[in-house]
């Protein structure tokens, strides 16, 4: 019997350190044309074998409400078989509700930035492209537009390669249209994380905790804290 229960142990830690020591690889791929919006992020871990994928291909602005529209469909398993479909509306309410969450984890986090930054020095990041076509039909405010854009990307860039491990240069362009209104952006990269670091995280925010657990107000955390009355 003991040595069954040894086995049991092992099997259980070897599993514990297996899970540790994976890598999860997030895929982000968003296109925005004119008026048409395409987020796509997969998740996968263990070559494939584990697979969560998220589609979000309509984004738009409700005609008869202001609010943003997106219907989102998600795929599971390494055949994507099942799926999950459903529509959202984000109201200003919503947006208010989710600055008032993050309000509430800086003041209830002691050094929330230090447990995130030490986070993101592990998160590695690759495979960046973004590639953007712009233009107003006006070739001075287009010439304008262009450097603003190439400011604001290198920013980002910048940005990102100062928080996370950057393996490679960026592939980027900015095409100008001087004859036609357009805007056409697509972005795509990975991140890739291991889940040890990841659930390590989780601890010191658990562990730096102060006060009371906080009025969330946001779906889904407003269930954290007993709330129900909250919805979308």
């Amino acid at each position: 019997m003991m040595k069954w229960v040894l086995l049991a142990i092992l099997l259980l830690t070897l599993l514990a350190i297996i899970i540790l020591f994976t890598k999860v690889k997030i895929h982000l791929d968003y296109f925005h044309g004119n008026d048409n919006d395409h987020f796509k992020v997969t998740i996968k871990a263990w070559g494939g074998l584990l697979k969560f994928k998220i589609e979000v291909p309509v984004i738009k602005i409700d005609d008869n409400s202001p609010t943003i529209v997106a219907e989102q469909k998600v795929k599971t398993g390494p055949d994507e078989n099942m799926k999950q479909q459903k529509t959202t509306q984000v109201d200003k309410n919503d947006l208010l509700s989710s600055l008032h969450d993050f309000k509430q984890l800086i003041n209830h986090v002691a050094g929330l930035h230090k447990i995130v930054r030490n986070f993101l020095k592990k998160v590695t990041i690759r495979n960046i492209e973004w590639h953007t076509m712009v233009g107003v039909s006006d070739a001075a405010a287009t010439g304008v537009i262009t450097g603003a854009f190439w400011a604001v990307k290198g920013g980002v860039i910048g940005l990102l390669s100062n928080y996370m491990k950057m393996k490679e240069m960026p592939v980027m362009s900015i095409t100008p249209s001087f004859q036609h209104t357009v805007s056409i952006t697509s972005f795509k990269c990975m991140i890739q994380v291991r889940v040890g670091h990841a659930i390590l995280a989780g601890i010191k925010l658990v562990k730096y905790w102060k006060g009371g657990w906080p009025e969330f107000k946001s779906k889904p955390l407003s269930a954290l804290s007993g709330d129900n009355t909250n919805s979308v």
